[in-house]
């Protein structure tokens, strides 16, 4: 038997998704945005209010970064979620993290956290506050490759949130191939 939960928006894994982006004077700025997602092959689509100050930078300036929250910076991750850069205009720096300038998008990346997607806006629906970014590059630190030089999952240490009980969790260990085990089937 299932319990119902009503129209909610639960999903497992929900990512969590660190938005920076340079505001007008090069202040980096960021946010912690939980909706969003891959949505072709380069492109990821995010549900993001314009209030927010990151979303103002990036859309003003055409160009942001996408970083994979991570389990060593969940606490920094969580802050730039509850504290609003409209108020606490040093917020990317009280969350201990270090600008470094992409080498593909006029936006910053988060030296803290290991991957990004760099990204350009190809839309922003005033309506739905849909915001789909063109990804023109995806980068990672070496510190989180394999010895084949791809990313590795587990080194990342990705967090997803929970928005039922309102907590992190770290991603685990891998139980499957992707495009090969369902073939046991045919």
């Amino acid at each position: 038997m299932r319990k119902n939960f009503g129209a909610n928006p639960f999903l497992y894994p929900m990512p969590v998704l660190i938005i920076a982006a340079y505001g007008e004077d090069g202040t980096p700025s960021c946010m912690n945005a939980a909706w969003g997602g891959i949505c072709g092959n380069n492109k990821i689509m995010m549900c993001v209010t314009p209030t927010h100050r990151t979303i103002k930078d990036a859309r003003a300036r055409g160009e942001f970064t996408v970083s994979v929250g991570t389990a060593p910076y969940e606490v920094a991750c969580d802050y730039v979620g509850i504290v609003s850069g409209n108020n606490e205009p040093d917020k990317f720096a009280k969350a201990g993290f270090t600008a470094e300038k992409s080498e593909f998008v006029d936006a910053p990346l988060i030296r803290e956290l290991p991957m990004a997607l760099e990204c350009k806006v190809e839309s922003y629906d005033e309506e739905s506050h849909i915001m789909i970014g063109e990804i023109v590059n995806v980068c990672a630190d070496e510190a989180v490759l394999n010895e084949a030089g791809s990313i590795d999952p587990a080194k990342i240490r990705a967090i997803t949130y929970d928005p039922v009980g309102h907590t992190y969790i770290e991603l685990g260990q891998t139980v499957g191939n992707a495009f090969a085990d369902g073939a046991k089937l045919k």
